[in-house]
């Protein structure tokens, strides 16, 4: 599996294209039977906090390619359901990325290969 983070924007889907996949082969933020997951981020915000990392991670493990925004990142919210959903996808995350072949951070549209 191949883990792809970045901020909104950074080119997360360029590169996914980059390894040969096209929009057909991406699911965005569901789970079906396509090779690429879009927005794990949106798929753990539509579970609405029933999401265990652990569980999420392996309904995930099939996939080939897996992309989620970078989320810790900033000003901590108020509101504690943000701040337990950011703690979802940072566990889930770091669960998926020791399981991961690799993990790439894009920043500004360069992928930096960080595992």
């Amino acid at each position: 599996m191949v883990i792809v983070v970045g901020g909104y924007a950074s080119g997360k889907r360029t590169y996914v294209k980059s390894l040969g996949y096209e929009d057909v082969d991406m699911s965005d933020g569901v789970l079906d039977e396509r090779p690429v997951l879009l927005n794990l981020q949106d798929l753990i915000a539509a579970a609405s906090g029933d999401v265990q990392p652990e569980a999420l991670a392996q309904s995930v493990a099939d996939k080939e390619v897996v992309t989620c925004c970078e989320i810790g990142n900033g000003i901590v919210p108020l509101d504690p359901g943000e701040r337990a959903w950011r703690e979802q996808v940072g566990r889930t995350l770091n669960i998926l990325s020791e399981r991961a072949d690799r993990v790439v951070r894009m920043v500004c549209g360069i992928p930096v290969t960080l595992k």
